[in-house]
């Protein structure tokens, strides 16, 4: 696996050096390049000197914290569409949807396993290199036309709502990224928030039974949202 992730650079910000070196020895044995920073203040400064292929970022540190880099980044011309994964720890919920809100793009719980982390980067740089506006997705059998305002199962129309429509575009879009409700509140109603919490939940449902086999590649995110898996 080592030589496929040559030439991206990731910079991990944790105040933690034993976690540091952790994630340092994880990534170099995969192919990737690692540059470290221990504050939130330092993880800037590098970011827009020499922008990262993938940002790792702690929620906790000294200063600056996670929430307020992960804003600025954003901010930032050099750095906005840099994909960012928070390292949180447990009870961090709603850290957690606060910087998924600010435009972070997934999340990972301490203590983390090799694997999850490893899968997550991949997960995250793929959809960096994808088109999110394209206008038909096709995930397994399941096809969604944006322009046409069409659903098909295997090869069968799906009747839905409007707003099931804009919550299965919006999650198959940004495959394995999670959103929060807050998130599919926007999409459906662009901005104005006249739906609830619940009624995305009832959406779901909804959705779900409508997809059948399918409807299990979406997943509950418990406190945060839904994440739509390949």
């Amino acid at each position: 696996m080592g030589g496929m992730a040559k030439n991206i650079r990731i910079l991990t910000v944790d105040d933690e050096e034993d976690i540091q070196e952790l994630l340092r020895y994880t990534l170099e044995r995969e192919g990737y390049e690692v540059t470290g920073a221990l504050t939130g203040e330092e993880a800037l400064e590098g970011a827009r000197a020499n922008p990262p292929g993938l940002v790792l970022l702690d929620l906790m540190l000294p200063g600056v914290n996670g929430l307020e880099v992960c804003r600025r980044l954003r901010a930032g011309s050099a750095t906005r569409r840099i994909p960012i994964i928070m390292l949180t720890a447990k009870g961090e919920e709603e850290d957690i949807v606060r910087g998924l809100e600010l435009g972070a793009d997934d999340y990972v719980v301490k203590p983390f396993s090799h694997k999850v982390v490893l899968a997550r980067i991949a997960a995250a740089l793929r959809r960096a290199g994808e088109d999110a506006t394209a206008s038909i997705l096709k995930i397994g059998d399941l096809t969604l036309d944006r322009e046409r305002y069409q659903v098909s199962l295997g090869g069968k129309p799906l009747e839905l709502t409007q707003s099931e429509f804009a919550i299965l575009a919006a999650l198959m879009a940004k495959p394995g990224k999670v959103m929060t409700r807050r998130q599919l509140i926007s999409d459906i109603r662009g901005g104005e928030i006249t739906v609830t919490d619940r009624s995305i939940d009832v959406h779901v449902t909804a959705l779900r039974k409508k997809l059948g086999r399918q409807g299990e590649r979406i997943v509950t995110v418990r406190g945060v949202g839904y994440r739509f898996d390949v």
